[in-house]
Formats: C-alpha cells, sequence, structure tokens
C-alpha cells in the first residue's frame, strides 16, 4: 500500500488531469511536484490554478522544460496525465529509479468510495457514458460521471461515498498504469486500429483496452461487443461474467438488434425492450450498438429494465457525435467531430440518408483510410479535405475511383466550410466527420466542432 502523507510526489503533466491529481494529492497530505516539459508553461498561472481549487496557498514545486532529474532522489511515485507515454525517456528513467508510476485513474481510485463503471472502446465511450451515467443519475442519488469525458476522477473522488456510482469513461492512455483500479461493471465496446502512434502496435492497444478487466472476478460483470472479432475472442478468457451484445445477429443469451428492434435473451428465450425508431432520439447503428451497450451494463448494475427504457426514449445525441446542428437552405448539417479515427468516420457516415458532402482530415496518427473510403457508396458527392493527411486522403479516395474533380482541399477551416456551402444544394447533408485528430489546426476536436456549429448558425435560412 503507497501513503503519500508528507512525502513527494511528482506529477507529470499541467492540464486538467495533472492540476485534478496535484489538489487531490496535496489535500491528502502529499507535497506534489508537478513538472511539464513545455517550457512556454505559465508557472505563476498553474500556481494561481491550484491554489483556486484548494481554497489555500499550494506548497507544490512546479518543474517546466528540461526534466528535473536530480528530485527523483526524493520521490516513490510518479502519477502521469493521460497525455504523457509511458516508454518516454524521463518516465523511463524514474523507473530505473524505483519510482513506482501510476496514471490519474488508479490515483483517483485509491482515495475514491462506491461502485465504479467503467467503459472503454475505440469508440462509443463518451455517447455511452453519457447514458449510463444519465440512467444511474435517475436512479441513485449519489453519481459522478468521471475520467476521458472531460471530467477528471480526481476531482471527485474527494465527494464520493459508499453510496456513490462513478461511471467512467477510460482510454487506453489511462489503462496503461492501473494496479488496483477494479471496476463492478466493464464494457470493452469494440476494438478498431487507434492511436497506434502511442501503442506501436495493435497488440499494445488491445492488451491495453483488455485491462479495464484486470481486476475483475466472476462476480463482476463486462459488457462485449459480440460482432468485433478483439472483443468476441476476449470473451473466452475475461475474467469477469460477460454480457455479449449483437448489431447482426440472435443471441440466446445477452443484447441483439434485430428489424427495428432490440432484444434481451435469456437461455433462448428473447423479450423485445424497445424499438429504435420510435423509442431512441439517437440515430445510427453505431448508436443503437452504444444503447445495447448501456442496457447491459445498466442491467448488470441492478438497475430495473423499465428505468434504463424510460431515460433512453429522453436521452438526446452527445454534442459532437452525429449532431443535428441545423437545416438552411433545405441543406442538413451535422457535426461529428468526435469522429477522431477512420471506425467512429465510418459509423458518421452510415447515418447518412442522403448526398453528402463530407470534411475530412487533420493530424495524422499514422492511420489507413482504406476502409472509411470504401464505405462512401454511393452517398459522399464531395470530399472536402483539410490539415496534415488531406493528401494522403485524397489518394487513398483517387485508389477507390473517386475523381479529382469530386475532391477539394481547404486550406483554413473556414475555407473548407465556404466550399461545403457553395457545393450543397437542398437535401444533401454537410457532415464534420474527420477521421482524424483535430490538433495542428484545433486544441482539440470540441473546438473544432463548436466552430462548425458557429457557421453553420451563421448562415441565412
Amino acid at each position: 500500500m503507497i501513503t503519500v502523507k508528507d512525502k513527494k510526489v511528482i506529477i507529470v503533466g499541467t492540464g486538467k488531469s495533472g492540476i485534478g491529481s496535484a489538489v487531490l494529492l496535496e489535500k491528502n497530505g502529499a507535497l506534489p511536484v508537478l513538472y511539464d516539459s513545455n517550457d512556454k508553461i505559465d508557472i505563476e498561472h498553474v500556481k494561481t490554478t491550484l491554489e483556486d481549487k484548494l481554497k489555500a496557498s499550494t506548497k507544490a514545486e512546479i518543474y517546466v522544460g528540461e526534466f528535473p532529474c536530480k528530485i527523483t532522489e526524493e520521490i516513490e511515485l510518479a502519477v502521469l496525465s493521460p497525455g504523457v507515454p509511458v516508454d518516454a525517456d524521463f518516465v523511463c528513467y524514474m523507473k530505473k529509479q524505483g519510482i513506482h508510476i501510476w496514471g490519474e485513474i488508479e490515483l483517483a481510485y485509491h482515495f475514491a468510495h462506491g461502485k465504479v463503471i467503467a467503459i472503454t472502446g475505440t469508440n462509443g465511450k463518451t455517447t455511452t457514458t453519457s447514458l449510463v451515467g444519465q440512467i444511474m443519475k435517475e436512479y441513485y442519488d449519489s453519481v459522478y460521471i468521471v475520467g476521458n469525458i472531460g471530467n477528471p476522477y480526481t476531482d471527485a473522488a474527494p465527494q464520493m461515498t459508499e453510496n456513490t456510482v462513478s461511471v467512467a469513461e477510460i482510454s487506453s492512455f489511462q489503462l496503461e498504469t492501473i494496479e488496483a483500479f477494479h471496476p463492478q461493471v466493464s464494457a470493452i465496446l469494440n476494438i478498431t486500429p487507434d492511436h497506434l502512434n502511442r501503442h506501436h502496435t495493435m497488440e499494445n492497444y488491445v492488451a491495453a483496452k483488455e485491462a479495464v478487466t484486470l481486476n475483475q472476478t466472476k462476480n463482476d460483470f463486462c459488457i462485449l461487443n459480440y460482432e468485433n472479432t478483439y472483443t468476441r475472442e476476449f470473451g473466452n478468457r475475461c475474467p469477469a461474467t460477460v454480457v455479449y451484445f449483437s448489431s447482426a445477429q440472435r443471441l440466446d443469451n445477452g443484447l441483439y438488434y434485430e428489424g427495428e428492434d432490440i432484444w434481451l435473451a435469456e437461455n433462448k428465450k428473447a423479450q423485445r425492450l424497445l424499438n429504435v425508431k420510435t423509442d431512441m432520439k439517437l440515430v445510427g447503428m453505431c448508436n443503437i450498438e452504444n444503447v445495447m451497450a448501456a442496457i447491459g451494463i445498466s442491467m448488470s448494475a441492478g438497475i430495473p429494465i423499465e428505468n434504463i427504457i424510460h431515460t433512453i426514449r429522453h436521452f438526446e445525441a452527445v454534442e459532437h457525435r452525429i449532431e443535428y446542428v441545423a437545416t438552411k437552405k433545405g441543406v442538413l448539417y451535422y457535426n461529428d467531430s468526435k469522429a477522431t479515427n477512420t471506425d467512429a468516420a465510418i459509423q458518421g457516415i452510415k447515418a447518412m440518408d442522403r448526398p453528402t458532402i463530407l470534411i475530412g482530415g487533420g493530424y495524422d496518427k499514422d492511420s489507413e483510410y482504406d476502409d472509411w473510403i470504401r464505405c462512401f457508396g454511393h452517398k459522399v458527392k464531395k470530399l472536402v479535405l483539410i490539415g496534415q493527411t488531406r493528401e494522403k486522403i485524397a489518394e487513398c479516395a483517387m485508389r477507390y475511383g473517386f475523381s479529382k474533380e469530386d475532391i477539394l482541399f481547404g486550406d483554413t477551416f473556414e475555407e473548407a466550410l465556404d466550399m461545403c456551402v457553395k457545393e450543397a444544394h437542398s437535401g444533401d447533408a454537410v457532415l464534420l466527420s474527420p477521421a482524424c485528430a483535430s490538433w495542428g489546426m484545433f486544441p482539440n476536436y470540441e473546438v473544432r466542432g463548436r466552430q462548425f456549429k458557429e457557421y453553420v448558425n451563421r448562415l441565412k435560412d
């Protein structure tokens, strides 16, 4: 058991996660040492932010730029923010010095209380986490929605009690550094290639996702996608009790989609739960899968099925995920900025039911675009490309028969949006679903999505 009282703990990163970790540690008697490799970080601003959250002066030391190797002589524990690679040189140096490495999730779990639901997967995490969080909030008094969804787990941990339910969206980055983290219900929604610039191999990425079940037993539950090869095969060796969901075939046990309905099967006897057209406000096959996962998670957490369905009927789409923005001059505009990889962007295209002008491109995560381009069919009439990957995507599109005339390059985001307005006719859709991260042009996908919505809402009707 690691104790932190009166001990120096190094926190790597000065963003939301790093600040949250430093505050939690200081509140528990530790002496935080914050480090950020970006030498342009304003140390005084970091200090002020800490003091605002602590409502007191801080004892934290703050270093930027070159890693302060000497400080490691006084340190037993380091806490990495999710964006910090576990194989970074200075992290490897700390490991050699015998320093224990945690992430923000492990740190928060060390101080938190109550039951934990942990949701991971390449795509669908935010929608599923938000829906499960809403289901829990309508049933339990003390519920926190935390993790990769934008609310640091460390911020909420001090307020948690034994009666709290935490619904955590967990990324592969966060799962690399868990040790004791033990959710009573976990879910791996799907696994497709992503973040290979960080994990290096698909095997490493899959292992990180599967680690969500590291400390689970058969008394716990894990919800898995039967139609994803990785998750279906993992079910055979998962330490928890597995609940499958399927969007393509009838299951003897689990949740499945057939016709327009979602069904629950137990011992080959099936019960119809809801109709996806009349009982859901979410659209697209990806959201049908998210809803089935949310049902499996919530039932495993002890929520009555009638309560679950009631919440699903009223649940709106998550911002930036196939989010309807407006109709302007007969053209429907959709914000799918959260589609930062090809698999997510495929779901965006599948949700379109009309000729579509697609905005794609952004930061290069060493992704391949063939599967995404192949799913366009006759839906995508124009491809408007931006960012670092635009040439790579254009070359791929032309290999699959896209003509040069139907591929447009925007040097700025606004120029790309101007092109979309010019090319779109009444009855068309304009879809921002980039299949790439936003970095380089935007600080994150939220800013990209908000700028898209602001632009669309300024258009004349």
